[in-house]
């Protein structure tokens, strides 16, 4: 008795360096603890991993996931109001904090992350000399650090144009 098998075969298809390294840091947001945005963020450079990063309360202090959320309400320039919780450091933040602590240069790195950064991250970014930053979507706020960018010449890449939505905002 002969039992024939019909193969399918499907190619493999490698993930771009800027797909692999995206897919990363979605997996480090696994860590965050907080559920209004679960962030993760990986610098890399010369196709190597430099630092990952994740929001977080600071080390030995209690995480939204445990006690809540901090909201503070912030008023802008043009009067309207957001809510923004402060208990936790961005993702961007603990990927630069690590590199500082561990002493791993991320000078001409590009950061890998969930959202356009804030525009105090996208300073921190700037002054750490990151040369490129790739976002898996847009946030509702991210215009500043879309013209500080532009103006220093970090390159900004989105792969959905698409707005990020958080959870509960």
């Amino acid at each position: 008795m002969t039992i024939q098998t019909q193969e399918t075969t499907t190619q493999h298809i490698r993930p771009t360096w800027d797909e692999y390294f995206m897919e990363i840091a979605r997996a480090v947001a696994k860590r965050a603890t907080c559920d209004r945005g679960r962030v993760g963020c990986v610098i890399a450079r010369d196709k190597q991993i430099l630092v990952t990063g994740y929001a977080g309360a600071p080390r030995g202090m209690p995480h939204c996931d445990e006690v809540g959320h901090q909201m503070k309400t912030v008023t802008h320039e043009d009067g309207h109001e957001s809510q923004h919780c402060m208990r936790t450091a961005h993702a961007e933040q603990n990927a630069i904090v690590q590199a500082a602590k561990v002493g791993v240069s991320i000078d001409g790195g590009t950061c890998y992350c969930k959202m356009t950064p804030c525009a105090a991250c996208a300073k921190m970014m700037i002054n750490a000399g990151l040369k490129r930053v790739v976002c898996e979507k847009r946030y509702h706020a991210g215009q500043e650090t879309e013209i500080m960018f532009k103006e220093v010449g970090v390159g900004l890449i989105y792969f959905e144009e698409s707005v990020e939505a958080y959870a509960r905002q």
